[in-house]
């Protein structure tokens, strides 16, 4: 970054040294060929010459200058981009994770508010000494359902810590294999 801003720097400069030259040449009064003798007409030309030929040669590198300036850059700004899709893919992966759990969590309070209710219409038709088998049959439908729904979330789980176990298990394959190498 050091480098661009020096180079930066240094185009600023040469533009505003041609700037200046532009301006003195225009500020200068034009000398008519009779005025002035043929040599010293002769010799001002060339050095004006000299000077814009110089001139354009430093506004040339300057230019060639700014255009790598700007094929760094935009190496760079591709680069950034290549370093970010990974990261916004495992951010994504995370996401849709924390969505199924998120789901799997709410179906299962839902299925725990239904338990309770379920219990508890059981145990006031217990205290009132009534036997009803669709109560009971309710109660362990419900419980069943938590169970599954304990179970989803289980899995939800799961596959999130193997996801994360993934890369690491790929990587101490490899040095697995490295140190069997060096044994034999």
């Amino acid at each position: 970054m050091d480098d661009i801003v020096e180079l930066e720097r240094r185009i600023t400069a040469a533009l505003m040294r041609i700037d200046r030259g532009l301006e003195a040449r225009a500020a200068a009064p034009v000398a008519k060929p009779a005025d002035l003798g043929g040599p010293v007409a002769t010799l001002a030309d060339g050095v004006a010459e000299a000077e814009i030929a110089r001139l354009n040669e430093a506004l040339d590198e300057e230019r060639m200058v700014t255009a790598q300036l700007h094929e760094r850059l935009r190496k760079l700004r591709d680069q950034g981009g290549a370093q970010t899709a990974p990261l916004e893919a495992e951010i994504a992966r995370l996401t849709r994770q924390l969505d199924v759990q998120g789901l799997e969590m709410q179906r299962l309070k839902q299925t725990v508010v239904s338990l309770r209710e379920q219990l508890r219409a059981l145990t006031e038709a217990q205290a009132e000494g009534r036997v009803e088998p669709h109560l009971i049959n309710k109660a362990m439908l419900t419980e069943l359902e938590a169970l599954r729904s304990l179970r989803a979330a289980e899995a939800a789980e799961l596959d999130e810590i193997i996801a994360a176990l993934d890369p690491l298990a790929a990587q101490p394959a490899g040095g697995a294999e490295t140190k069997e190498g060096a044994d034999a």
